[in-house]
């Protein structure tokens, strides 16, 4: 089966743009791929963070991600930093990486606007990010449209490598599915982030009363509307209506809303009740996996055993072709 690599930041707890924008898309590619996905907790310290929180939230989120269903016995699940091979060969890809190439990287650009202090990491991680991929020669990449550029770099350092030291690395192929795009409930002009305020962001293992609260106050419109064209509020419980209702729900609303007679607190409460029929097993299991959390250790340690065999054969090679480190 193909190589594919995925990666996830240990920022925050992961809210219903991570479950239904990429975790449900990973748990689907395990069928049909040999999948790797890490924690990405180098990626995590190129911004503020809690040193003394990083490791206990790396493990928390492989507890979601566990509990969401990637499955260890399918999937290769580690964290990132505990296989060193990731940073010896960013630091040689950054040999074949041209400085232009990361100027022109837009969410560097995004990310740099408003720091007081920008981090030589912060410029450099889609270096990182190749890394990560071309370790395991991922030849396949889930990715949102925001990060094809980070791809196509990736695509780019390889054929560099390639061509300068011989052929190893494949070039990767983006994955760009039709991940659901979850704006804030709060304000629907906007993506819901973990990195944003705690209203603008719904948390997979949210309280349900506090979900209730958040979907109830969900922005919607002053009246009633009318016909096919919705407002961003609107469209977006929807999306959340589309994600997890049966289609002859879906289709009533819709054609209230066509007709000019939905009633906003009727949706609302259909996205609540559909959407927590879909997040209580993964909430279930969650508290499960939380009563031995030892257990989720050993996996992630599991994982790790199973990178780190790819990741030193594949290095081995690569220091033999650029021709640094021991002789073998």
């Amino acid at each position: 089966m193909p190589k594919l690599f995925s990666g996830i930041q240990p920022t925050g707890d992961l809210h219903l743009g991570n479950y239904f924008g990429a975790i449900t898309n990973w748990v689907d590619l395990q069928e049909e791929h040999d999948t790797v996905y890490s924690i990405v907790d180098l990626h995590a310290i190129t911004s503020e963070y809690d040193p003394e929180t990083l490791r206990e939230s790396a493990v928390d989120l492989a507890t979601d991600l566990i509990a969401s269903g990637i499955d260890p016995e399918e999937s290769i699940l580690f964290i990132q930093s505990e296989v060193r091979e990731h940073v010896e060969l960013q630091w040689i890809f950054n040999t074949v990486t041209s400085y232009g190439d990361l100027t022109r990287m837009t969410q560097f650009k995004d990310k740099s606007e408003d720091r007081d202090f920008v981090s030589a990491g912060l410029f450099d991680y889609p270096v990182l990010q190749a890394a990560d991929i071309l370790l395991y020669k991922a030849s396949r990449v889930p990715v949102g449209e925001d990060q094809i550029q980070h791809v196509e770099l990736t695509r780019r350092i390889a054929r560099k490598f390639n061509s300068r030291f011989g052929e190893f690395f494949p070039e990767p192929e983006p994955i760009v599915g039709k991940a659901a795009r979850i704006m804030s409930t709060a304000d629907p002009e906007r993506k819901m982030s973990k990195s944003a305020h705690d209203k603008h962001a719904i948390g997979l293992m949210e309280d349900e009363d506090s979900i209730w609260e958040k979907i109830k106050s969900a922005v919607t419109d002053p009246g009633k509307a009318q016909g096919d064209e919705m407002s961003p509020g609107v469209a977006n419980l929807f999306t959340l209506l589309e994600l997890t209702a049966p289609e002859s729900t879906i289709e009533d609303f819709r054609e209230d809303h066509r007709e000019g007679n939905l009633m906003y607190i009727d949706l609302k409460e259909a996205v609540y009740e559909n959407l927590m029929s879909e997040i209580r097993p993964v909430q279930k299991k969650k508290k499960e996996l939380m009563k031995n959390r030892s257990h989720v250790e050993d996996l992630l340690e599991e994982g790790k055993r199973k990178a780190k065999e790819i990741a030193s054969g594949n290095m081995e090679e690569v220091r033999r072709m650029v021709g640094v480190g021991p002789k073998s």
